[in-house]
């Protein structure tokens, strides 16, 4: 079989997806990840054939426009308005991204798509080659349901009803928005006019399988779903588990008591000082030690005291089950590392679904309430800090979550359903 993988963003955006392709590869299969050019070092380090796609519309979240979007909170609002504004800018290169993932498909030759949300070409491209494409993403935003609301959207607590009716506005400006960009498209692709565009829905109205790729110990799956969506486990990518970690960090490790990381990713916005002396002042009043990475934000912390190691980078699942807790801005893959790694976890959203994960993070026990990153104070930070590694019910119930989760198998279970819509076309 010939699998093609068509996903774009962070490195969030990527990583599950590298682990699909090489779970699909280790079962004998020939793939092709395509993605953002800043990622094809990463894909092509695993060994795996890349598909180019431009940088463009993610060296925006570089300008200080999209650095201002990220720090105006969770508001839908707020994240519409600005995204509007960005709009003229972002169409050209949308329109772009779909022509490249035509013709990465058309050079490839693919028996399945498998495809990231914002690879809004692929079921098009699918239909064209006459093949089956799934829907993949770690983020459950697509179906409506009674037992959670849209991901971005506020935790009114109005029960069911609220929730089923959050996904339908953020899904009818979806796809009018998309819409536009579909219709030139399938000209290009020679294809008829569709009726309607629906990202759930092929051109004749089939459902898109979807591979929803969390944790039931998590987030159970919902008994409202079509029997087309499916909940496989996290999607973990593992290939540097035999890394070696440097002398200084092992060094530090060996030196006190676990001590807490803080990393926030590519989140730190525009001002990551600010960041930074939040983060060593609230480890020091909380009388901890802490392991910082500075990531693509650029987190910048000056002199250190010794109680406090700056690091670029290591693999989660090699750093993580050695802290006391973790905290981060909640992204989905990293807040999956750090529950599967057993550790309490704090998060500080930043925006998108950050706050879902971190509100999730909360009523499961597994840590304490989130704090949003705007009205982030050392005082604050210290208190949930204190919490996260002070309670014994948390330690137990991370504990507990993160057997569960290490005893699931989420890319294998993925790579099967993967497998099975290839065979049944």
């Amino acid at each position: 079989m010939k699998a093609l993988i068509i996903t774009y963003g962070s490195r969030g955006d990527v990583q599950p997806y590298l682990a699909l392709a090489l779970g699909l590869k280790e079962r004998g299969h020939e793939v092709v990840l395509a993605t953002s050019e800043r990622f094809r070092a990463f894909v092509e380090a695993h060994g795996l054939r890349y598909g180019h796609m431009s940088d463009d519309l993610l060296a925006i979240i570089d300008t200080d426009k999209g650095k201002d979007l990220l720090e105006k909170g969770s508001s839908i609002v707020q994240v519409v308005k600005s995204s509007i504004e960005m709009s003229r800018q972002v169409a050209p290169m949308q329109r772009a991204l779909m022509a490249q993932s035509w013709e990465v498909a058309r050079d490839f030759g693919p028996d399945i798509i498998v495809y990231h949300s914002k690879a809004v070409a692929a079921p098009h491209i699918a239909e064209k080659l006459g093949i089956p494409c799934v829907h993949a993403t770690p983020i459950p935003m697509f179906l409506p349901t009674r037992a959670f609301r849209f991901t971005v959207l506020p935790d009114w607590k109005l029960g069911g009803w609220y929730n089923r009716a959050s996904y339908w506005p953020i899904l009818f400006i979806t796809n009018r928005v998309l819409g536009r960009y579909t219709r030139d498209f399938r000209k290009r692709l020679d294809l008829p006019p569709a009726r309607s565009f629906d990202m759930r829905r092929m051109s004749d109205g089939s459902d898109i399988p979807i591979l929803h790729g969390h944790s039931e110990a998590v987030l159970p799956r919902p008994a409202d779903w079509p029997d087309s969506a499916h909940v496989t486990g996290y999607w973990f990518l593992d290939a540097e588990k035999d890394w070696t970690p440097p002398s200084q960090l092992t060094a530090f490790l060996e030196a006190g008591p676990p001590p807490v990381y803080i990393g926030f990713g590519s989140m730190a916005g525009r001002d990551p000082q600010r960041l930074a002396h939040i983060v060593v002042d609230a480890l020091q009043k909380a009388g901890l030690r802490g392991v910082i990475a500075s990531g693509w934000g650029g987190l910048k912390t000056g002199e250190l005291p010794d109680t406090i190691l700056q690091i670029d980078e290591a693999p989660h699942a090699w750093l993580l089950p050695r802290m006391a807790a973790v905290v981060h801005h909640g992204g989905a893959g990293t807040t999956a590392a750090g529950l599967r790694a057993g550790k309490p976890t704090v998060i500080v959203p930043f925006f998108a679904d950050q706050p879902f994960w971190g509100g999730l993070v909360h009523e499961i026990g597994a840590g304490p309430k989130p704090l949003g990153q705007k009205k982030l104070t050392a005082a604050k930070l210290a208190r949930a800090l204190r919490e996260a590694t002070g309670s014994k019910e948390i330690a137990e119930t991370a504990a507990r979550i993160g057997e569960e989760i290490r005893a699931e198998h989420g890319v294998a279970n993925a790579v099967a359903l993967i497998e099975r819509y290839a065979e049944e076309r």
